[in-house]
């Protein structure tokens, strides 16, 4: 059985190269190396991207949802040791659905599972969740660089 770890802000940006502000994942609760991977994103009004989208409603824009969740599943990813100092791409976008918005004060919980891997190429299964309600969901795949 795979050990589970877990990862701060600083960890995480030792993973992947996205700095402020486009990183979008606070911490990595647990990640089991090559299997799976949860955290979360802290929303607040602070976010930039809220200053037009939308002036006076403000949404977290669906795509930065799957941004956030394709930064989570770097987690799983990058802890195998074949794929440590690579960057994970993105090659697929599948089956997104939105289901919920996602705005200031949410905290967007994140669920990534991988499902199959090949070589370079990686696919997970996504979720994002705020208080326990879905609010996205997609199918990823990654190339390995």
């Amino acid at each position: 059985m795979s050990e589970t770890l877990s990862y701060n802000i600083m960890e995480i940006m030792q993973m992947i190269p996205h700095r402020y502000p486009f990183l979008l994942v606070d911490r990595i609760t647990e990640a089991v190396p090559g299997t799976s991977c949860k955290g979360y994103k802290n929303v607040t009004m602070n976010e930039e991207f809220f200053c037009g989208h939308f002036p006076n409603n403000p949404i977290m824009p669906g795509v930065l949802q799957i941004e956030a969740l394709a930064q989570l599943s770097a987690g799983s990813l990058m802890s195998l040791p074949e794929y440590k100092g690579k960057l994970a791409l993105f090659a697929g976008i599948d089956n997104a659905k939105f289901k919920n918005v996602v705005r200031p004060g949410d905290r967007l919980d994140m669920e990534s599972y991988i499902t199959k891997r090949k070589g370079p190429i990686v696919k997970c299964d996504v979720k994002g969740f705020v208080d326990g309600k879905l609010t996205v969901s997609a199918e990823l795949t990654f190339a390995i660089n």
